[in-house]
């Protein structure tokens, strides 16, 4: 059975470069492109991962991932953000994040991750 796998991110390019690839690794993928949709996306179905991104309309990606890890204590999450500081990155892995990688990245290391 194929992993499925659920990414938040609202940069278009970005988010078609991540499906595309990850389809191509054999990983079933569905994109959310704002916080709200990716929230409802997160209640309504069952997912093995989670790429998340922290800037996002309607929602950030803290909130979310917040209020995920509210219902949710076992699906990893792996913040995918341009938001590359220390502080932010301790910052994520403190609200639930199971990984943290940042923007510009290889997706050699996304897959891996």
């Amino acid at each position: 059975m194929a992993i499925r796998l659920l990414v938040i991110e609202d940069d278009e390019e970005i988010a078609d470069f991540i499906s595309r690839g990850l389809r191509e690794e054999g990983f079933l993928v569905e994109v959310a492109a704002e916080g709200l949709t990716g929230w409802h996306a997160l209640r309504t179905a069952s997912w093995d991962v989670v790429v998340l991104d922290w800037w996002l309309p309607g929602q950030d990606g803290l909130t979310v991932l917040q209020r995920f890890r509210q219902v949710n204590q076992t699906t990893p999450v792996l913040f995918l953000t341009a938001r590359d500081a220390v502080e932010q990155r301790i910052q994520g892995l403190n609200a639930g994040a199971d990984d943290y990688l940042c923007k510009p990245f290889s997706f050699a290391e996304l897959v891996a991750r």
